[in-house]
């Protein structure tokens, strides 16, 4: 197969096109790398057992690893779920955005898109392009991030290019993600929500509209051998790049004494910009900013794939708190290294 790569932003006729020419595929059963706010998406028809069976191949994906379903509007969550006052306060809140929300699904989503599961993961994207590729597919477009099963998620459309050259019939190049993290996954109970996977939309901002809310143990823990994931994202071992991630949870001083005294030459610390100057002389990566979770987490994908391209062994990092708007980070650095974490004191 040859993958077709076309880039948008060009102006608006070649845009309007192109995605047409997306949409067209979506709709025949193929798949398509598209943009979103928060990582590039592996588009198919949520409608179609087929289509999510690509899906499946194309990543090399456990076939029980749910698939989030992206739509154009929250109201046209309708036409799949059995939503519920709470979806649409959360929607008045959060959407379009990064907030993905599980609700029981209807009989129109094949059971192959939900991992075999009676409920169905609904996210309305807030990129322009996503929710026009979405309008003129005319169908609701399951994707999971466009990278190879386990390895770190996609932020620009050539990491897509990258994994997916040759599987997929179209990549859709819609600029770097503005956000840089997938979505925070939650599902609904009868006073409030579960937190399933950590992202932009923090347990602060749930319980604003929530009132009650949960954080899974499987966000910050292993989970059980043989249990079922509701939630992408929630095994060991994922995100994980090439090269061993070590974690290290200590102060800066003694971070930056560990390191220095095991780093090896074929290895790299990852290091906020504004401690960069403690690692002069060893190979680093830039891991944004130390006070900003946002700036850390926009970076860490990237950071990780670009370790492997140059052929780093293992990275050194600094453990993050498992807390507020550092949990997401938290919580993708702890499956990119196995739940390996090294305590210095």
């Amino acid at each position: 197969m040859t993958t077709e790569y076309v880039k948008l932003g060009v102006n608006p006729e070649t845009d309007a096109a192109h995605i047409a020419r997306a949409a067209e595929i979506i709709r025949d059963g193929g798949l398509v790398g598209m943009p979103t706010e928060t990582v590039y998406g592996l588009g198919a028809s949520a409608f179609s057992a087929e289509a999510a069976g690509k899906i499946y191949a194309a990543k090399g994906r456990p076939s029980d690893n749910p698939l989030i379903v992206h739509v154009s509007e929250p109201a046209e969550a309708e036409n799949i779920a059995y939503v519920s006052p709470l979806y649409y306060k959360l929607a008045a809140a959060f959407m379009p955005g990064p907030l993905t929300v599980i609700m029981p699904k209807k009989d129109t989503v094949p059971s192959s898109v939900t991992g075999g599961l009676a409920s169905v993961a609904v996210r309305c994207p807030s990129h322009k392009y996503a929710r026009a590729l979405i309008r003129a597919a005319g169908v609701p477009i399951a994707a999971p991030s466009a990278n190879r099963s386990g390895s770190p998620s996609p932020t620009t459309a050539q990491h897509v290019l990258a994994d997916m050259d040759g599987r997929i019939e179209m990549i859709l190049d819609g600029g770097p993600c503005e956000i840089g993290l997938e979505s925070t996954v939650i599902k609904l109970t009868d006073d409030g929500c579960i937190i399933l996977r950590p992202g932009a939309v923090t347990e602060i901002m749930l319980a604003r509209v929530c009132g009650t809310v949960e954080i899974a143990r499987a966000v910050t823990d292993p989970a059980e051998a043989g249990e079922k994931p509701l939630s992408p994202g929630m095994k060991y071992k994922h995100y994980a790049p090439r090269a061993e991630v070590v974690l290290v949870e200590a102060s800066d001083d003694v971070f930056e004494m560990y390191v220095k005294a095991n780093i090896a030459p074929s290895e790299a610390v990852a290091v906020p910009d504004d401690l960069a100057h403690r690692f002069v002389g060893l190979s680093t990566l830039s891991a944004g900013q130390t006070a900003s979770a946002t700036a850390q987490s926009h970076s860490l994908f990237a950071l990780l794939r670009r370790a492997d391209e140059i052929g780093c062994s293992r990275i050194y990092m600094k453990l993050p708190p498992a807390s507020g708007e550092y949990l997401a980070l938290y919580n993708r650095l702890i499956r990119a290294s196995g739940g390996k974490i090294v305590h210095v004191t």
